[in-house]
């Protein structure tokens, strides 16, 4: 099955693609929830990366998206040994200081999702932690890859 063969939420998502690790199992026998925020946070920063905005950047520009808030509905579980994908999609932004992304997890054998969330992201000056306005750069990278762009044409 591939990537495009799943029923994700919404087109064209950014895809982590992970498996769960023995280490990845609590005492109740499945993935602990931790691993799926986790996987989400991953998935976040290599869409960031692809999108051309990396660590060196976010140094140089002083700025970086930290969450502000999340959400995780967890739906079923998975186990060891599982093979699954991370898709996450920037829904919304004020192009001023905040920005959203929406994340669905599927386990790969059989397409069942195993989890949607949320996050909310603020701009925040490096060097002070204090929010500050996306800077050109975070406009013009995340800005071609914002659902509500897309598909407002």
């Amino acid at each position: 099955m591939t990537d495009l063969d799943q029923e994700w939420d919404y087109p064209s998502p950014h895809i982590l693609r992970t498996h769960v690790r023995a280490e990845d199992i609590d005492g109740l026998n499945h993935t602990n929830n931790l691993v799926y925020v986790d996987w989400c946070q991953q998935a976040a920063w290599t869409h960031s990366e692809a999108l051309g905005l990396d660590l060196n950047c976010y140094r140089e520009l002083d700025r970086a998206m930290v969450i502000a808030h999340s959400e995780f509905d967890y739906l079923r579980a998975s186990q060891e040994g599982d093979e699954a994908m991370v898709a996450t999609w920037i829904v919304d932004w004020d192009r001023k200081l905040k920005m959203a992304r929406h994340f669905q997890i599927i386990r790969v054998a059989d397409g069942v999702t195993l989890l949607r969330a949320s996050m909310r992201f603020v701009c925040v000056e490096l060097s002070s932690g204090r929010p500050r306005r996306l800077p050109p750069e975070f406009i013009a990278g995340y800005g071609p890859a914002i659902l509500s762009e897309i598909h407002s044409c």
